[in-house]
């Protein structure tokens, strides 16, 4: 366990995203940063239940190259030294069931090559080869992207915090942040069980807490914690690791090998939240038990594309509390209300594909004097003094996640 000395740059939080801005802050060359997590190890919450899948097709040419930066990334850990994330670049399929969807393709098809991200569309007897047991015939279009690929999330937080730790960042876990001092407007330190650590700036990339520290430093965010499962089978078919990643978005649904697994998860129609409200910053969020026919039905619409699906048991359900925004975007960057306090939350489910471009719109917020226009509209101060209430905050938080895959999104 690290010492709680004094930093320039507290972070608080240490999954994904608070390790992902620690190893950006330290690419940028600032080294006195101390990442505080309140678990015994880094990425146990959020983090560990993520599927791991990462997507490079998006809807815009900016979108895109965020996300090659990530894959980039992420390729470029994996070759190390040191930890790595467990990349493997093996591409993915994009099935669509509707005449829209196929129009949907087109334009994603222009924004990619936009980007310059390799894509193409594949018939179907591409498609089956590259997934055994694949029946494809009711698809009306298939995009393949050969350099999407799958990681594992615990991987690559620890694959950060080494590249962090090397440049002289220091992780303290087992403590937890009990206030946050402000004086004359101003971030003075951050109180822990541990004792209170003087800093300049802090972080709060604290998942399903980021609310509460933000109510630390002032900051009433609606950060809303929508409730997300997926499953992974027994072996099933002739699945291994190599094969690429599998989305249906007609049916909300992702996939992925898991070994010789799969792993199956999706979009639900009617999403249930919570209110961070209704627990506390000592507390953890309520408890998930598997809803076994949400489940069911994400089988049952796969099973016209994969029949094997109806012969695997489950082995292990995955759940948790990703964070969800109103608007549908992250909440990045400095408030304006408390100078110091810095915002990496409202993920939005991209809290572990999306971490390494989140890192870098943090940095960019933080150390840039002029960051870009998009970054400067991610910032808190769009909802501090906005009007907005907890029943719209829900309701609209959770039509980002029931919209997932919808088209246009």
């Amino acid at each position: 366990m690290a010492e709680l000395r004094d930093a320039e740059i507290v972070i608080v939080g240490g999954g994904a995203i608070g390790c992902a801005v620690a190893f950006r802050l330290a690419e940028a060359g600032r080294s006195d940063v101390l990442l505080i997590e309140k678990e015994p190890a880094l990425a146990s919450v959020t983090t560990a239940q993520a599927a791991g899948l990462v997507g490079q097709v998006r809807s815009s040419v900016d979108r895109v190259r965020l996300a090659m930066d990530s894959v980039a990334t992420f390729a470029g850990l994996e070759r190390g030294p040191g930890p790595t994330p467990s990349w493997r670049q093996v591409g993915s399929l994009r099935i669509a069931l509707t005449d829209a969807r196929v129009d949907e393709f087109r334009a994603l098809i222009e924004s990619c090559r936009g980007a310059g991200l390799e894509v193409d569309l594949l018939d179907h007897a591409a498609a089956e080869a590259r997934w055994p047991g694949l029946v494809a015939a009711s698809a009306k279009a298939i995009l393949w992207c050969p350099s999407d690929g799958y990681l594992q999330p615990y991987d690559l937080a620890m694959a950060y915090q080494d590249r962090a730790r090397a440049r002289g960042v220091r992780f303290a876990t087992g403590v937890r942040v009990t206030g946050i001092a402000i004086r004359n407007g101003e971030v003075t330190d951050v109180q822990t069980d541990r004792g209170a650590v003087r800093c300049q700036t802090v972080i709060d990339a604290a998942g399903a807490h980021a609310w509460h520290v933000a109510r630390l430093a002032g900051l009433d965010l609606p950060i809303v914690p929508v409730r997300h499962e997926y499953f992974v089978t027994v072996p099933v078919g002739d699945l291994r690791p190599e094969l690429p990643c599998l989305r249906v978005p007609d049916a909300t649904l992702y996939g992925r090998p898991d070994v010789n697994a799969l792993l199956l998860g999706g979009w639900e129609p009617e999403a249930r939240s919570i209110e961070p409200r209704d627990y506390g910053i000592r507390d953890e969020p309520p408890a998930i038990e598997p809803d076994w026919p949400v489940l069911a039905d994400f089988a049952e619409a796969l099973a016209p594309l994969y029949p094997p699906v109806r012969q695997a048991g489950v082995r292990q359900v995955f759940r948790g509390w990703p964070t969800f925004t109103p608007d549908g975007r992250f909440i990045v960057g400095p408030s304006s209300r408390t100078r110091g306090f810095v915002m990496a939350g409202g993920c939005n489910a991209h809290g572990v594909s999306g971490s390494a471009g989140i890192g870098r719109h943090v940095v960019e917020a933080l150390l840039d004097p002029r960051p870009s226009a998009y970054v400067r509209s991610l910032g808190p101060d769009r909802f501090t003094g906005s009007g907005w209430n907890w029943a719209d905050a829900r309701r609209n938080a959770q039509a980002v996640y029931e919209t997932y895959y919808h088209i246009g999104h």
